[in-house]
């Protein structure tokens, strides 16, 4: 599991520790990692391994399947969930920033989902793999300046219907997981510390009126959307975008 050290990440790394799987952790920041590793075992876990990697870095996502499947043996299940967002104008967006972001988000996906299929394809007895999307892979976001994050996140559904078909036949699922507004500390991303309160209340504020269900997500709300997706109650679904954003892609501007 990616992006394992806070937010969604950390929520679902939770939920499979209550289920009693063993774990294989991975965060940019090898103190969160830790800490998340420690509450998992604290859970019910009964083996976890917590690595500290980019997952744009085809090396570091070689050494972590590699080893984790030594030591934990071949993965039966994967969540692809490192991302980051970077906004800004279009005209005004440095190229280092877009290919950070298209890197980290779209390349970083296809690294860790290449490396585990590798290993599914080794074992043999098919598994499941959940990616994380976002609602501007599916609609534009007027003022967001979020032209990068949403070409990386469009190319993650078209990435899973692709990998869905041509695994299918190995009994390998891959689906997305679209997560809308998540009340995690994603959501103050970038924002100065002394701002940061003033920016959660705004957002609170904005989710009453322009998100059918009227407030922000749980982490434990998606969690459970992705801990599904990976068990073998959803053995009949692949290449398929689950959306838990509180209904935002489902409602029309005229609502507005």
């Amino acid at each position: 599991m990616t992006g394992a050290g806070s937010g969604l990440g950390r929520a679902v790394a939770l939920a499979l520790a209550d289920e009693g799987h063993q774990l294989a952790l991975l965060d940019i920041d090898g103190v969160r990692v830790d800490a998340v590793a420690a509450e998992t075992l604290a859970r019910g876990a009964p083996r976890v391994m917590a690595f500290a990697a980019d997952v744009a870095s085809e090396p570091d996502m070689a050494r972590c399947v590699g080893r984790s499947a030594a030591e934990l043996g071949p993965p039966v299940a994967a969540f692809a969930n490192a991302g980051i967002e970077i906004n800004g104008p279009a005209h005004l967006l440095a190229f280092s920033t877009w290919q950070r972001v298209i890197d980290v988000n779209l390349t970083g996906i296809f690294l860790t989902v290449k490396h585990v299929l590798a290993a599914l394809v080794e074992g043999g007895v098919g598994g499941s793999i959940v990616c994380t999307g976002s609602p501007a892979a599916l609609v534009g976001f007027a003022g967001g300046g979020n032209g990068a994050y949403g070409a990386s996140k469009g190319g993650v559904v078209a990435l899973v219907k692709s990998l869905a078909v041509d695994y299918a036949s190995l009994g390998i699922r891959v689906n997305a997981v679209i997560p809308g507004a998540i009340d995690t500390p994603h959501l103050a991303t970038g924002v100065p510390t002394e701002h940061r309160a003033t920016q959660l209340a705004d957002l609170h504020r904005r989710a009453a009126t322009q998100i059918p269900l009227g407030r922000l997500g749980r982490p434990d709300e998606v969690a459970a959307a992705v801990t599904w997706l990976l068990s073998s109650r959803s053995s009949y679904v692949t290449g398929s975008s689950l959306v838990c954003d509180g209904g935002v892609t489902a409602r029309s501007a005229n609502d507005f």
